[in-house]
């Protein structure tokens, strides 16, 4: 791999810039099965002559995962890791589209751009395979909606580096960042069983599951505290009561997601869901749980390596959103992510990329592996 790390990632960009654009261009939302399987077509084309496997995907009825492996004769192994769906679904889907210095589109975010940077980092890496052992390259198919236990830990257990590409950023003073500290992330449902009546002639005689899950909202809201102790936030997010306009709710849901330093402190918020409110019944349901991570004590060195090869820092950044990451970082302890390109506005229509910022998040990218390739 080339030492000039700046003139590489400048010389890589327009590639990764149209692979990006080619996987945006295909709307791929979490358990969609024909769009996937294109953009998993572009992908092994992308890393022509690597070997393919197809792994289950850890959520039943969506496109198995891919996986491509590339085998060298040196020690280390290293994955790279990213996921193809998004949350937009077909009718919202936005394809590529340029606008000054942001490229827009459902993805570009988060996280395509980061396939797309990952793919020419194992392009690169694969031209010295007397420097690894084995690289491998995992996408999943599911990451945004998972809620089933991830099935491919084991798989990678005792892999010297993780690499994720989720989105990048920047620090306040403009450094190059890079994730090694998540919240925990954690989905909770309520369920609420009231009575239906007629809303006109005997609404009494109800008991409206729509305004207890209201009040339950209002509720779970009050113990969310960004800044305490805990770093707990507590968002409700969906809500679905009622099947006609004159009829009293007789059950419904509320869906809140959860973030926490620590996974623990999804209980506080499980304690103040009300059992009941107004005659109808309260059922708190954890449905996901994704660990924290901290790897910013076993990254250090490997930041402080990257960043002589670079020529400037690389600093470790914490980020509040979940990452496949969080799931590798008990069995590969050298796990980095934030390797993407730097962009806003994941999971709406105003998603993009900073198409200036690439050249130096695959600079950044190109350093990070190469001092994981040569750490010991």
């Amino acid at each position: 791999m080339s030492r000039d790390f700046a003139a590489l990632g400048a010389e890589l960009a327009p590639r990764v810039l149209d692979e990006m654009r080619q996987l945006v261009a295909i709307s791929t939302p979490s358990g969609e099965l024909d769009g996937t399987e294109q953009a998993i077509v572009l992908c092994q084309a992308f890393l022509d002559g690597w070997q393919t496997e197809r792994l289950p995907c850890s959520t039943e009825r969506c496109a198995p995962d891919l996986l491509l492996t590339l085998a060298g004769t040196g020690s280390r192994r290293l994955l790279l890791l990213g996921h193809l769906d998004t949350v937009v679904g077909h009718a919202d889907h936005e394809g590529p589209r340029a606008d000054g210095e942001r490229l827009y589109g459902s993805g570009t975010a988060d996280m395509k751009g980061g396939v797309a940077i990952a793919l020419a980092v194992a392009r690169e890496c694969a031209r010295s395979p007397a420097d690894f052992a084995e690289l491998s390259v995992l996408l999943v198919c599911d990451e945004e909606w998972r809620i089933a236990p991830f099935r491919h830990v084991d798989r990678f257990s005792g892999y010297d580096a993780c690499l994720c590409f989720e989105a990048g950023e920047v620090s306040e003073d403009g450094q190059d960042g890079v994730i090694v500290r998540r919240k925990g992330a954690g989905t909770m449902r309520v369920l609420a069983t009231g009575r239906a009546a007629h809303s006109g002639s005997a609404p009494q005689d109800g008991r409206n599951a729509l305004l207890a899950l209201a009040q339950a909202a209002l509720t779970i809201a009050a113990v969310n505290d960004p800044h305490g102790e805990h770093q707990l936030t507590v968002v409700p997010t969906v809500v679905r009561s009622g099947e006609a306009f004159n009829v009293v709710p007789a059950a419904g849901e509320l869906i809140c997601d959860m973030r926490a330093k620590h996974t623990a402190a999804f209980a506080l918020a499980v304690a103040a869901v009300p059992s009941e409110v107004g005659g109808a019944r309260l059922e708190a349901v954890m449905e996901r749980v994704w660990p924290a991570m901290d790897s910013e004590a076993s990254a250090a060195p490997l930041l402080a390596a990257a960043s002589q090869l670079l020529g400037r820092p690389i600093v470790p950044r914490a980020r509040g959103g979940a990452s496949d990451a969080s799931h590798f970082a008990p069995a590969i302890p050298l796990t980095v992510d934030g390797l993407g390109p730097r962009g806003g506005g994941a999971h709406t229509p105003q998603e993009h990329v900073h198409v200036a910022s690439l050249a130096d998040r695959i600079a950044v990218a190109l350093c990070i592996a190469r001092a994981a390739i040569d750490l010991r």
